[in-house]
């Protein structure tokens, strides 16, 4: 499965926008499009008509081999169900060696499934962290004739639904995007008429399918693109599509998200949602109605407005400092949306300043200013916080906040307080390093 940015890059035709890295990554995550587990993929296309290789999932040891005892045959494929492309070279944080293996027998998917469930599977999209896996998807194997890929999701060019395919199916779609470009298929669909059958015909004869098999690609490429719709899907992708060696069309792998803007009328999917497949503060976040993602950076922001959080981040990286979150705590900016702020941020031992960049519209910056005060005694923080409150009362804000005797430094000016931000971080990095203390005042 390939990365958003790439699935971007092949919906344009190619054509990859350039953006800055760090507004890359916190525009991709922020979205926070949900992704389910594969074999809920397979029950979801199964549920229309489509394709799948047959096959169920388990929990535990004994459960797999009671599923692989129900596959007629002893060649079956069990997959780590992990929210993580690159599984099958991915390896388990016991030793075990790769996410998805083939399997000839029952007992030996409870063994394999015993080396899997429990672990942590630590792939090129994970990182070492790696993703637990709770659970194995065991399934027949069946041998394609042909593979192919193809997915459908939104294109910002044409501002409607796009189906992108290739003949060369089954491998690392980002290598075939880039040393053969011509292999992909880009195929814009005018969201009033849909897939008609001569599009879907069309894709399904460019895509190679042999003859006696093109009505059922057709099918499923029809089928494929009413999930799209029906379901609020922002992507589906197929990777392998195959034909198989008795001519059938099988959906061997898929990658499906959803838009979650579209969860009140989505609940049973949304209900699929596995939350130990994601950041635990971010998880924590969102169920306090924060808007928060985790960085690599030591400089941790607090901000109203997605926007102007995107500006903190950028002003950051200007000042030569690295931004340790995207954290937008929405309009309100109430005290109890700071306090759980600051529990997010300082929970990561990186943080070596706090940087606080508030509008006050909808509440008083000297509101905000007294529930920051309130945080910051009650916590009894050492870590240096930088604040820039603007708007109503700011000039209230700022006298209590220098009156305080904490260490929260009011700052009225962007760009010096960034600079300020990144210079306490740099000097308490140092003084962590020597293990000294540091007190800072406002003449630094």
């Amino acid at each position: 499965m390939f990365k958003l940015a790439c699935r971007r890059q092949l919906a344009s035709a190619l054509k990859s926008a350039k953006e800055a890295p760090i507004r890359q990554q916190a525009f991709r995550q922020q979205r926070r499009n949900l992704s389910i587990h594969e074999f809920r993929s397979a029950q979801l296309l199964d549920s229309y008509g489509i394709g799948v290789p047959k096959g169920s999932v388990a929990y535990n040891a004994k459960e797999a081999e009671e599923v692989a005892k129900g596959i007629a045959g002893d060649d079956m494929v069990i997959k780590a169900q992990v929210l993580a492309g690159g599984r099958g070279k991915g390896h388990f944080d016991n030793g075990f060696k790769g996410g998805v293996r083939i399997v000839y027998s029952p007992r030996e998917a409870s063994i394999l499934a015993d080396q899997m469930i429990g672990h942590k599977l630590i792939t090129k999209q994970t990182g070492e962290r790696g993703r637990i896996c709770n659970s194995v998807y065991i399934v027949e194997r069946k041998f394609a004739r042909r593979e192919f890929y193809l997915a459908i999701l939104m294109d910002r060019q044409t501002q409607g639904p796009i189906i992108v395919a290739s003949s060369q199916g089954g491998m690392d779609i980002e290598a075939v995007a880039k040393e053969s470009p011509d292999a992909i298929i880009t195929t814009p669909v005018d969201i009033h008429k849909g897939v008609t059958d001569d599009m879907a015909e069309t894709i399904a004869k460019q895509l190679g399918f042999s003859e006696q098999c093109i009505p059922q690609a057709k099918d499923t490429i029809q089928k494929l693109y009413a999930i799209f719709m029906e379901k609020d899907a922002t992507q589906i992708e197929i990777n392998p599509l195959s034909e198989t060696s008795d001519h059938q069309v099988l959906c061997m792998d898929a990658k499906l998200t959803f838009d979650d803007n579209a969860e009140f009328r989505q609940k049973e999917i949304f209900q699929w949602r596995d939350t130990s497949q994601e950041d635990a503060d971010e998880v924590k976040a969102a169920a306090s109605g924060l808007n928060f993602i985790k960085l690599d950076g030591d400089i941790g922001c607090l901000v109203n407005g997605a926007g102007l959080a995107m500006a903190t981040m950028d002003i950051i990286k200007l000042n030569g400092g690295q931004p340790a979150n995207f954290l937008d705590v929405g309009g309100g900016a109430t005290p109890e949306a700071i306090k759980q702020a600051f529990d997010l941020i300082t929970s990561d031992p990186k943080v070596t300043a706090i940087f606080v960049n508030i509008f006050g519209g909808i509440v008083r910056c000297d509101a905000i200013a007294k529930g920051l005060i309130s945080v910051v005694q009650e916590m009894n923080l050492r870590t240096p916080v930088i604040a820039r409150l603007q708007g109503t009362n700011m000039e209230a804000a700022a006298q209590l906040l220098s009156e305080s005797g904490l260490k929260i430094f009011a700052i009225d000016d962007l760009q010096t307080a960034a600079e300020k931000s990144v210079q306490f971080s740099k000097v308490v990095k140092m003084a962590r390093d020597i293990d000294v203390g540091v007190e800072f005042t406002l003449g630094i």
